[in-house]
C-alpha cells in the first residue's frame, strides 16, 4: 500500500561519478520526488538498468536494484515484475543502451505490455564511452568516433513505440522538472508498458544537443492534444526539429500481459501455495 508520509530523503544521498552539469543530476531528483510523491517506500520499488553514465541512477538511489548487461535490462525487469506484481518496478539506461544494444528487448517489451516503466536517458551520444554516435545521433552531426558526420538516419523511439501501439508513451526533458515528476507518476500507475523518452543534454560529449538547443525547441502540449488519437500521435512522433513536443504523446488501455496469465494473476509467485501432489508426480517421473 502506498504511504502519504513518504519523503524523497527516503530514497537516499550518493556520491555521484556524473560530469557536473550533466541532465542526470535533474532527472535522478526528479525520480526521487515522483517516487514519494506516489507514496512508494523504497522497498515497493524495483530499479533495474544496463550499462552507462544513466544506468549509474539506481546505483544512487535507497531500493531494490538490478544492475543487467548493457542493453539487457528490459528483460530481467519483465521477468521480476512477472513473478512479483506487486513491485513496481523501473527501468533506467541511455539511449545506446535501450535502443541501441536492447533494439531487440525494446521491440519486444512494446508488444508484450508487462507493467514496467522505462525512463530513457536519451542524450543523442555514447557518454560511458566517450562520444560516439548513438542510435539517436542526428544524421551529419560530428562526433569524435564519425569526425565525417554521421552517416545513419537517427532512431525514433517515440514514432517506434507509437507505431506499435505501446500503451504509453511521452517524452520528458530534463531541464523541464515539475513536468518530468508527473510524467514519471503517469507513466508508473498507468496499467501497461509505460516509455518516457527523456532529452538529457550530455555536456561533455554532446555540443550540439544542449541545454539551449533544447529549450528553443521543447513546448509543452496542451490540453487541446489528445493522446488517445493514434494518427495524431503518430504526427507528434515524427515533430523533431525545430519544434519538439513534451507531455503524453500516446496512450491506451491495452490489456497488460500479467493480467492474462493465471499464475500472475493470483498474486506473487512467492506467496502462491505449492501443490505438493502435483510436484510429487512431476518429481516422480525423473526417479
Amino acid at each position: 500500500m502506498a504511504s502519504p508520509d513518504v519523503s524523497i530523503e527516503a530514497y537516499g544521498e550518493y556520491e555521484t561519478a556524473w560530469c557536473p552539469g550533466c541532465g542526470n543530476f535533474a532527472i535522478l531528483k526528479s525520480v526521487k520526488t515522483a517516487l514519494a510523491g506516489l507514496g512508494l517506500e523504497p522497498h515497493q520499488v524495483l530499479m533495474v538498468s544496463g550499462i552507462g553514465q544513466a544506468a549509474k541512477t539506481p546505483h544512487y538511489l535507497n531500493a531494490n536494484v538490478f544492475n543487467g548487461l548493457h542493453g539487457r535490462s528490459l528483460p530481467a525487469a519483465q521477468g521480476a515484475k512477472l513473478s512479483n506484481p506487486e513491485l513496481k518496478v523501473v527501468v533506467e539506461s541511455g539511449d545506446g543502451c535501450s535502443y541501441g544494444e536492447g533494439g531487440n528487448h525494446f521491440i519486444a517489451a512494446l508488444r508484450r505490455n508487462v507493467d514496467i516503466t522505462l525512463l530513457a536517458h536519451d542524450n543523442q551520444i555514447y557518454g560511458l564511452t566517450k562520444g560516439q554516435a548513438s542510435p539517436t545521433t542526428m544524421e551529419g552531426q560530428v562526433t569524435k568516433a564519425q569526425p565525417g558526420g554521421v552517416m545513419n538516419s537517427p532512431f525514433n523511439p517515440i514514432a517506434v513505440a507509437v507505431a506499435m501501439k505501446a500503451s504509453f508513451v511521452a517524452r520528458g526533458f530534463s531541464g523541464s522538472g515539475e513536468l518530468l515528476v508527473k510524467l514519471i507518476q503517469q507513466a508508473i500507475e498507468h496499467p501497461g508498458f509505460a516509455l518516457v523518452d527523456i532529452l538529457q543534454p550530455c555536456v561533455s560529449f554532446n555540443k550540439t544537443n544542449t541545454f539551449s538547443w533544447y529549450r528553443e525547441r521543447v513546448y509543452e502540449l496542451d490540453e487541446s492534444y489528445d493522446p488517445t488519437d493514434w494518427s495524431a500521435a503518430m504526427e507528434k512522433a515524427y515533430e523533431f526539429g525545430e519544434k519538439i513536443p513534451l507531455g503524453v504523446i500516446y496512450r491506451n488501455d491495452r490489456p497488460r500481459l500479467g493480467s492474462r496469465i493465471p499464475a500472475v494473476s493470483a498474486g506473487p509467485l512467492a506467496k502462491q501455495p505449492v501443490p505438493m501432489d502435483t510436484l510429487s508426480s512431476i518429481m516422480a517421473k525423473y526417479a
